[in-house]
C-alpha cells in the first residue's frame, strides 16, 4: 500500500508579550474568528478541560475549507497540539502544535509547526496546500503578534453585544428571510441602511459570499464595498458570519464576526431573532479617525456599536415585516 510522504512546515515570530497572554488567545478557540483573520467559524464538539474537538471554517487560497480537528492542551508548558480528523481533499492527513517559549517577562517565541500529506502527493496539491498553510500562518502569527502586543488595552478593543426583536411567525419563513434577503427586492436598501446592492452567492451548500456596497462613511470619497463569508445552519436556526474585506478608510474594524439566531419561543407564540457581533477595532483607524488615548478608544466603541446596532436593528425588522406578512396571506 502506498504511503505518502509527509511534508513538514514550521514559522516563528518573537512577541513583546507574556508568553501566558499569547497561550491564552491560542487556547481561546472559539474566539479564532476576530483573532486569526483566516478562521471564519469554530464549533466546540467536546471539551473536557484538557483536550477538544472543534469543527472549523477557514479561509484558504482564496476557498472556505472545513474540517474536524482534536486538540490537546497544555497550560503549563503553553503547547497546543492538534490533529485533524475530518479533512477536506486532496489532504490525508494534517497535525502540528502551537508553542509559545518565554524569553522574559514580556517576550516570548511564538511557533507554529504543521505537518500534512496528500493523496499520492501529487505536485499541484503539494503546493496547494504549502502555499495556503504559509499564508495562513503568516497572517495568524501576525495578528496573534500583533493582539498579545496590546494585551494592556486589549479589553478595551473588543466589543460583543446583541440586539433582539419578537416575532409573531415560525422559524422557517423567518429564517428564510435571513438566509435570501438580498435576493428580495427592495431589500438592499431596507436590511442594510444606505446600501446600494446586495449579493448572495452560494458557493457550496450552505456556504454563502455576501457583498454588500454602501456610501463612504461621513458621505465622503468611493463607496465601501464588504464582503462576508455566512454559514447557515438551518436545523438549528442559525446563520453565522465574518467580514473578510471592508474597503472603509480609515478603517474602524480590525475584524468583526456576528449571528442571526431564531429562537423559538418555549410557549408557541412566535420566535425571538438574535443578531450577536463580535468586533475588534483597528487601534490605527481609531487614531486616525478620532485621535489618541482611552476617550478616543470609548468614542469610537460607541460609534462602532450604534452602527452596528442601527444595521442589525433594520433587518430585523424587515425579517419581522416578512415573516408576518407571509403569516397573514395564508391566514
Amino acid at each position: 500500500m502506498y504511503l505518502a510522504p509527509v511534508h513538514r512546515m514550521a514559522q516563528h515570530a518573537e512577541v513583546d508579550a507574556p508568553a501566558g497572554v499569547l497561550y491564552g488567545l491560542i487556547a481561546d478557540a472559539l474566539r479564532w474568528p476576530v483573532f486569526l483573520p483566516p478562521t471564519v467559524h469554530v464549533e466546540q464538539l467536546e471539551f473536557d478541560g484538557a483536550s477538544e474537538r472543534l469543527r472549523m471554517w477557514v479561509t484558504a487560497n482564496g476557498e472556505i475549507k472545513s474540517w474536524t480537528t482534536r486538540r490537546v492542551l497544555d497550560p503549563v508548558a503553553h503547547r497546543i497540539d492538534f490533529r485533524q480528523e475530518v479533512l477536506p481533499r486532496p489532504v490525508t492527513s494534517m497535525g502540528g502544535s502551537w508553542s509559545v517559549e518565554p524569553r522574559g517577562p514580556e517576550k516570548s517565541l511564538l511557533t507554529l509547526r504543521n505537518d500534512f500529506a496528500v493523496g499520492d502527493n501529487a505536485r499541484a496539491d503539494v503546493d496547494w496546500v504549502k502555499r495556503a498553510t504559509t499564508a495562513n500562518t503568516r497572517a495568524a502569527l501576525a495578528n496573534l503578534k500583533q493582539l498579545a502586543e496590546r494585551w494592556r488595552r486589549l479589553d478595551h478593543l473588543v466589543l460583543s453585544f446583541e440586539e433582539s426583536v419578537h416575532i409573531d411567525a415560525p422559524v422557517e419563513p423567518v429564517y428564510d428571510f435571513l438566509h435570501r434577503f438580498g435576493d428580495r427586492a427592495g431589500a438592499a436598501s431596507g436590511a442594510v441602511p444606505g446600501a446600494g446592492r446586495i449579493e448572495v452567492s452560494e458557493r457550496t451548500p450552505g456556504v454563502q459570499l455576501m457583498t454588500v456596497e454602501l456610501p463612504a462613511a461621513g458621505g465622503d470619497g468611493g463607496p465601501r464595498t464588504t464582503e462576508s463569508v455566512r454559514i447557515g445552519f438551518p436545523h438549528a436556526g442559525r446563520i453565522v458570519y465574518k467580514d473578510i474585506r471592508d474597503s472603509e478608510q480609515p478603517a474602524l474594524l480590525a475584524a468583526h464576526t456576528g449571528e442571526w439566531s431564531v429562537e423559538p419561543d418555549p410557549w408557541g407564540e412566535g420566535v425571538t431573532v438574535v443578531a450577536r457581533h463580535h468586533a475588534v477595532l483597528d487601534e490605527d483607524g481609531v487614531r486616525e479617525r478620532y485621535g489618541e488615548g482611552a476617550e478616543a478608544v470609548r468614542i469610537a466603541r460607541e460609534a462602532l456599536r450604534a452602527r452596528l446596532a442601527r444595521e442589525s436593528v433594520a433587518a430585523l425588522d424587515l425579517a419581522r415585516q416578512h415573516a408576518e406578512d407571509a403569516l397573514a396571506r395564508r391566514v
